[in-house]
């Protein structure tokens, strides 16, 4: 059966997501309808939000598209360069806003504020990473930097370079998260393993390991309020 797809001109202007906007406000808007404003027309057959909806489906929504290589979109759907960088460019723009100036303001008082601090960036990671956050003697962020890109493993992980930067910053303590790309952030057996490993250099170079953190799917496992890892020995 022939379908008759409409053009966004062709839309009653108070239901072109560009309008829209400006009388409702972006909240108001859908996914489809932010992306269309992005993606601004559409292709061979399709209006722009027509592609959008296709782009968000087959990707998964926003978080697969921001996941997505720029190779791998580009050309899709008849994505070309120009289109390919403003979806990419804005959807890193608004990974980096969702955490601009946390660490300034934070203080870590429990694992909760961690988990605020570090959700956004990592529960999407189609890797493990494990990062380590500094802290100062009021439990304020110094800095946050990466150690470690790959399985945690107590053969690989070398517990010197989890307190490098530690002992650059003469930080009190540190609080070290990584990441389960499975969404499932029950700790294993490696896990636990470092983290006691960590916990004992900690002791002998006088830093507090406070915390680790698995971060999963929305969820998060602290393995100090577990009782797991050597904390409290």
């Amino acid at each position: 059966m022939t379908e008759y797809r409409l053009r966004i001109r062709e839309f009653a202007e108070h239901e072109r997501p560009r309008e829209r906007l400006r009388d409702q406000g972006p909240e108001a808007l859908s996914d489809a309808e932010l992306l269309a404003i992005l993606l601004r027309v559409g292709v061979a057959g399709m209006n722009v939000v027509q592609l959008a909806q296709l782009l968000l489906r087959e990707y998964g929504g926003l978080r697969g598209l921001q996941r997505v290589s720029f190779q791998e979109l580009q050309g899709r759907h008849g994505m070309g360069e120009a289109k390919t960088a403003q979806v990419k460019a804005a959807l890193e723009v608004g990974r980096r806003l969702a955490a601009l100036g946390i660490e300034d303001r934070v203080q870590i008082m429990s694992p909760a504020d961690v988990a605020r601090l570090m959700m956004v960036e990592m529960s999407h990671l189609d890797q493990e990473h494990l990062r380590v956050l500094c802290l100062d003697t009021k439990n304020r962020v110094q800095k946050t930097h990466t150690v470690y890109i790959g399985s945690l493993n107590t053969s690989l992980v070398r517990v010197g370079e989890v307190f490098k930067e530690g002992l650059k910053l003469n930080s009190a303590a540190i609080i070290v998260v990584h990441n389960h790309p499975s969404g499932d952030p029950t700790p294993s057996p490696e896990d636990v393993a470092v983290t006691r490993q960590m916990v004992e250099a900690g002791r002998l170079l006088d830093i507090d390991v406070l915390d680790h953190l698995i971060i999963g799917q929305g969820r998060y496992v602290s393995l100090r309020e577990r009782g797991m890892g050597g904390f409290d020995e």
